[in-house]
């Protein structure tokens, strides 16, 4: 017996694309479901740290993602900004694949940025 996977349902592996990404709402809050270039998929806050832009508008170049507003780019593995004017991280969630399906954490930051609040 297998234990469920923690967080939630959220996509199917093959509805994204490598070098794209899904944008979904978990309690609201958006996320943004990553394949980078080499097929792993990721799960950040979808919204960049320097502005109110949602980055899964953006394009993914091997293991980043660009945001479309004005450059910054973010490591989908730390959250980090690689590329001014962000200077703050976004969150990098917990990820979890169970057959085909992808399932997030959005209670488990795994970088330290800022967590949703839920309360």
């Amino acid at each position: 017996m297998t234990d469920q996977p923690k967080g939630e349902l959220v996509c199917k592996v093959d509805e994204i694309q490598v070098k794209q990404a899904l944008r979904i709402l978990i309690d609201d809050y958006p996320v943004a479901i990553v394949k980078d270039s080499m097929g792993e998929i990721h799960a950040i806050g979808d919204t960049c740290s320097h502005a109110d832009i949602s980055l899964s508008e953006g394009d993914v170049d091997g293991c980043t993602i660009e945001c479309w507003g004005h450059g910054s780019q973010f490591d989908l593995r730390s959250g980090q900004p690689l590329q001014l004017p962000a200077y703050d991280p976004v969150p990098v969630f917990a990820v979890e694949i169970a057959g085909d399906e992808v399932y997030v954490d959005v209670s488990n930051v795994l970088n330290g940025a800022e967590a949703p609040n839920f309360s």
